[in-house]
């Protein structure tokens, strides 16, 4: 279960560290058809920090294998471990068409999450504002209906069962503590201020 981060991008991976001395590094996948995505050819954009001198640049597959069960590319340009450790850390997304279908099972847009109605139980609590991406998983801004505090949920499959477009709306089976104070907190949430107490 993934978000896509932009109507026309998908993220397929995040380069670990450099392997060897040809260039080569190591990824860590987001993709669950990295055979398919990283065919040689393929050309990523690049997410990097602004201070990066790979900022604003696009790469080129030239190779793809497994090492060790471990998945290693190999990319033009980058012919030495100094260079490959020069994009270290670098997060790559491929173009894809947002009128297409999603071809990968439980992958939506972001622009198709935000907005979608929040239900518990059979009820509606809250309203999806936003998603952030993290290398380890994508986690959904949710504004809560009971007391408008912002709560983020992880976007993973034991937690948000259930995505219906076609109804708006998304079931959430959070754990115990996500939404509401447990009974017998002894420190309020800060972000919840007077309404601390408030139950749900």
């Amino acid at each position: 279960m993934s978000a896509k981060s932009a109507r026309t991008q998908l993220r397929v991976g995040r380069l670990v560290k450099a392997h060897g001395l040809k260039g080569a590094l190591k990824l860590e996948l987001y993709t669950d058809d990295p055979d398919g995505r990283f065919v040689p050819g393929a050309e990523f954009t690049l997410q990097v920090p602004e201070s990066s001198p790979w900022h604003g640049k696009t790469v080129t597959v030239r190779e793809f294998k497994w090492m060790n069960s471990h998945p290693v590319v190999f990319l033009d340009g980058i012919d030495d471990r100094t260079a490959a450790e020069s994009i270290v850390r670098a997060i790559l997304w491929i173009d894809q068409d947002a009128a297409a279908p999603v071809v990968e099972d439980d992958a939506w847009y972001d622009h198709q999450l935000v907005g979608l109605d929040v239900v518990r139980d059979g009820e509606v609590v809250g309203r999806v504002t936003r998603v952030d991406h993290f290398p380890a998983q994508d986690l959904l801004g949710v504004q809560l209906a009971a007391d408008d505090r912002e709560v983020l949920v992880p976007f993973v499959k034991v937690i948000v069962p259930e995505v219906d477009m076609s109804a708006g709306r998304l079931v959430v089976t959070p754990p115990a503590g996500l939404f509401e104070d447990l009974p017998g907190d002894d420190e309020p949430r800060p972000e919840a201020g007077d309404e601390a107490d408030a139950g749900s």
